[in-house]
């Protein structure tokens, strides 16, 4: 319980700005680049980019319980609301189990090579979440074929979001994007 009352700490006025501006980037995203990448290869992994690129920045930038969540939040239900996207309750479950499973490394991703990997692992972990969710419930496939086909390539877009996610960050912390939140 500790854990959760330090990383909970009320949400100021820098982050919930951040949660709308990387709420907006999740509903672009989504809106134009997750089914872009759908018609061309027919998978999901570009759904699962916009959503965890999104939510990992989120992590890093606003480094508190409940960041991620309400960007999962607000952006599903938008996009839900602009175009009928049932799937995105899918990616909405996920944002908030990975904002719980980040309480594991303190909301901190980039602070050691274990909370990298933490983080690494909790994405791919929800991006499978993710899928199987949208598999078993909003595809035509068996349950078999959303825990091993479906889950397995949300999971592979977890995981290219982590590599694409983490060169971002080094640029914003090179470029001192912290100094937003008075961090250094």
């Amino acid at each position: 319980m500790r854990l959760l009352h330090e990383r909970s700490a009320e949400l100021k006025t820098v982050d919930i700005a951040l949660i709308s501006v990387l709420s907006a980037m999740w509903i672009v995203l989504h809106l134009y680049f997750g089914p872009l990448g759908f018609q061309l290869l027919h998978l999901p992994i570009f759904c699962d980019i916009s959503a965890f690129l999104t939510l990992i920045i989120a992590v890093w930038i606003i480094g508190k319980f409940g960041g991620a969540s309400a960007i999962g939040i607000i952006g599903s239900l938008i996009v839900m609301g602009i175009r009928s996207a049932p799937f995105q309750l899918g990616f909405l479950a996920s944002a908030i189990i990975f904002d719980v499973l980040c309480l594991a490394v303190r909301h901190k991703p980039l602070k050691g090579a274990l909370n990298a990997l933490g983080l690494s692992i909790f994405t791919i972990i929800s991006a499978y979440i993710a899928g199987v969710i949208i598999g078993v419930f909003f595809m035509t496939g068996s349950t078999y074929w959303a825990l091993t086909f479906w889950g397995g390539w949300h999971a592979v877009g977890g995981l290219l979001s982590v590599i694409i996610a983490l060169p971002i960050i080094g640029a914003l912390e090179k470029a001192g994007v912290r100094t937003l939140k008075g961090e250094t």
